[in-house]
Formats: C-alpha cells, sequence, structure tokens
C-alpha cells in the first residue's frame, strides 16, 4: 500500500493544530483563487473549482470566505496573483517526492522549500527527474471502522474505480481524476465519511522503508506540508504497519 493511506492517519491529527493556526484556510483558499481565476467562478461548469469549494466547506469554511475567494479568483475583488510550480527531489532512502505549489513569490518558495529538503536529509532534482514515477489518481480513504467491505467495493466498482486496497485498517480506493468527483459524493450520499479524499499524483511503484528511513521521510514530508506555499506532497514510499504504529509519536 502506497504511503497515501497510512500518511492520511497522521494528517488527520495534525488537521486539529493546523486548522488553529489558519493553515488549513490558507491553502483551501489560494486553491479556490487560482481555480476560479484559471476556469471560472461558476462551479457547475469548473470541476476543479467544484472540488476545491467542496473541501472548503468539509473544512468548515464559511461561505463568505468561499464567495470572498471565487470573486478574488475571477477578478471582481483585488487579490494576491498565484502562481502554480512543481519541485521535484528525493527523500532519505531513495523517496521520490513531488510539492506542488501555488504562491506570489518562486524565488521564496523555492528557497524555502529548498532549505527543507537540505535540512531533513534530501535534495531538490532536476525537472521531470522524478515526475514519469507517478500517475494523476483520484484517490479516497476510509476508515474501516466506518462501512463495511462489502458496501465499499460495490459503491467503488459502480462508479468508476479502477483499484481498491485493504490494508492497514483502511480501505484505498483509486479512480481516474474525471471519476472522482462522481466516486466522492456516492460515499458521502451513503454516509461514509472518509479518511482523506484527494486528486494527486499516485506512485506507479513504491519503496519500502524502514523504521530510521521512515521517521526521516515523514518529518521531511510533514515540514514540506507545513510551508503556506506548499499545497500537496506526494511521494512513493511504503512504511509497513508496524513500523507506522512505532513511529508515530515521534511525528
Amino acid at each position: 500500500m502506497s504511503g497515501h493511506s497510512k500518511w492520511s492517519t497522521i494528517k488527520r491529527k495534525k488537521a486539529k493544530v493546523d486548522a488553529e493556526r489558519g493553515k488549513v484556510f490558507t491553502k483551501l483558499i489560494r486553491e479556490i483563487v487560482v481555480a476560479a481565476r484559471e476556469g471560472g467562478g461558476d462551479a457547475d461548469s469548473n470541476p476543479r473549482l467544484r472540488t476545491a469549494i467542496q473541501n472548503a466547506r468539509e473544512n468548515n469554511m464559511p461561505t463568505a470566505n468561499i464567495d470572498r475567494a471565487i470573486k478574488r479568483g475571477t477578478g471582481e475583488l483585488p487579490g494576491v496573483n498565484y502562481q502554480s510550480y512543481t519541485f521535484e527531489g528525493y527523500a532519505p532512502g531513495g523517496i521520490a517526492i513531488l510539492v506542488e505549489s501555488l504562491t506570489d513569490n518562486h524565488k521564496r518558495t523555492s528557497a524555502e522549500v529548498r532549505h527543507l529538503f537540505s535540512k531533513h536529509g534530501g535534495h531538490l532534482g532536476e525537472p521531470n527527474s522524478v515526475l514519469f514515477l507517478f500517475d494523476t489518481k483520484g484517490i479516497v480513504v476510509i476508515d474501516e471502522s466506518e462501512a463495511h467491505e462489502e458496501k465499499v467495493f460495490e459503491i467503488a466498482l459502480d462508479n468508476g474505480a479502477e483499484d481498491i486496497r485493504s490494508e492497514g485498517g483502511v480501505f484505498e480506493v483509486i479512480c481516474k481524476p474525471e471519476d472522482f468527483e462522481s466516486l466522492r459524493e456516492k460515499f458521502r450520499d451513503a454516509g461514509i465519511a472518509y479518511q482523506l479524499a484527494e486528486v494527486s499524483l499516485y506512485p506507479k511503484t513504491t519503496v519500502k522503508l524502514d523504521r530510521k528511513q521512515a521517521v526521516k521521510v515523514l518529518k521531511l514530508v510533514s515540514a514540506l506540508e507545513d510551508n503556506d506555499d506548499v499545497q500537496q506532497v506526494s511521494a512513493n514510499f511504503d512504511i509497513p504497519d508496524s513500523v507506522m504504529k512505532e513511529i508515530e509519536g515521534e511525528l
């Protein structure tokens, strides 16, 4: 199983702290602004914006904040001009990492990302040095306590899922990006809560880590995600369940 499902468990615990510091809203607002700027302010005809709004609502963002972010994107209100940049690099253990950012200052973000890689024993690579190791996929991670396996598989298979994995106490449902919205909606309509639901870069193959490597890699990933300009971090690590249980308290 990829790092998505296992890392999502830790991310969920971090989410409350991030929310208190305003980091969650900061990232969500930037995504709404850019989605509206690039595809228009009508969520019905702009899938990226529709997904961004849904994510904002699931994180309890007030409707007024969402509306203002959309207007900033469409130019109805003044706002910062964010640009998308992707950084590629390696973490300890040869783990490939992709960092997707939205920033108003590429030089600042580049310097900060480079510093974080270096600080945690990794290094940045050249463009396209690791991108080929990933595919863009829709991913929904569901705790096994939230639904029966049969129901999860039924909804997934009837709504475009390409793969379903059950390991480490969660179901990981993978689909094409174009099927993500409807699949997530079906789970939501069925009253099945999920730990994580996103369209992101998904590794084609994974690298298994031992305890020492896992701690180093997850500290780097966490540090990158804590950066305000970073929207999403993808990596191709695989951490055994026994190791993950041991190290959760260290992260």
